[in-house]
């Protein structure tokens, strides 16, 4: 599984947490290892999600995925895979070879960044929506999922951040929300791999962190934020009422040398008393 695979999958399972679908990588399908590259399955006691991304709209119990990346083509032989890989599925999953889960239960679903016009010459692509396109395989219907061409809307930001185009990968970083802790960085290697092949990202590193760091300060505790925050930064911008609000007169005077105090009684006892 190559690391475009990885971040691909460790995306998804991010985007699914706490749904009523979970998500496994690198599913081994054989004794032979072949891998799968992502398979979304259905969990009733989960909870659905409100607004999918474009081309996931029919999910069923069962949905596997082969994706294709910047340099990789989608053609007839990834094709072949997925459904080879879904036939072994389908018989893992199943009672028994003569009991098998029924068809219906399975989705087979080809995301690739880029079109691919080589197949479109072979097979006809019929397209449902921008970016998202339906082929028919043998006796498989299969979607595809055209990153670089789906529509960059706030639904699709995990689509935008593997499209391979600067500004829709920057859309996918400042509008997707991620859901676990754990797979956060994974736009951290995300930007390593697009340097690499050269492509230039308006929104740098820093301008995630930040927009990252301020969509999710509600993970760190009140005592967690203060930590950050020297005394002087904390009372910044206070007025003197506020500073002092709470602590007792004794103990204010206590902190301040015995000068300072008598010279503001001093100071006190000089102004004209107003009279009844």
């Amino acid at each position: 599984m190559t690391e475009w695979h990885h971040l691909f999958g460790l995306a998804l399972k991010d985007f699914f947490t706490d749904s009523a679908y979970q998500v496994e990588l690198e599913k081994d399908l054989s004794l032979k290892q072949q891998f799968l590259d992502v398979v979304i399955i259905e969990q009733e006691a989960q909870s659905p999600i409100p607004q999918l991304p474009d081309g996931l709209e029919n999910l069923s119990r069962h949905n596997l995925v082969t994706f294709k990346s910047i340099r990789q083509p989608l053609d007839g032989w990834s094709l072949d895979e997925l459904v080879g890989h879904y036939v072994n599925y389908r018989k893992q999953e199943s009672p028994s070879v003569k009991r098998l889960l029924p068809a219906e239960d399975f989705r087979l679903y080809a995301v690739t960044t880029r079109k691919p016009q080589k197949l479109a010459t072979a097979i006809a692509l019929k397209k449902l929506k921008r970016g998202i396109y339906q082929l028919q395989w043998g006796s498989h219907q299969i979607r595809v999922v055209v990153l670089n061409e789906v529509r960059k809307v706030k639904r699709n930001a995990i689509w935008q951040l593997f499209s391979g185009v600067g500004e829709k990968v920057q859309f996918g970083a400042s509008h997707y929300q991620w859901r676990r802790t754990d797979t956060s960085t994974v736009i951290y290697d995300l930007y390593q791999h697009y340097k690499v092949e050269g492509i230039v990202m308006p929104y740098t590193l820093e301008d995630y962190y930040k927009d990252f760091t301020r969509r999710h300060l509600d993970w760190l505790t009140k005592e967690e934020l203060l930590e950050r925050l020297s005394i002087e930064d904390r009372l910044k911008g206070l007025p003197a009422k506020d500073r002092l609000k709470g602590l007792p007169a004794e103990s204010f005077l206590k902190s301040l040398p015995s000068k300072e105090i008598e010279a503001y009684v001093k100071k006190l006892r000089r102004r004209p008393q107003k009279r009844k």
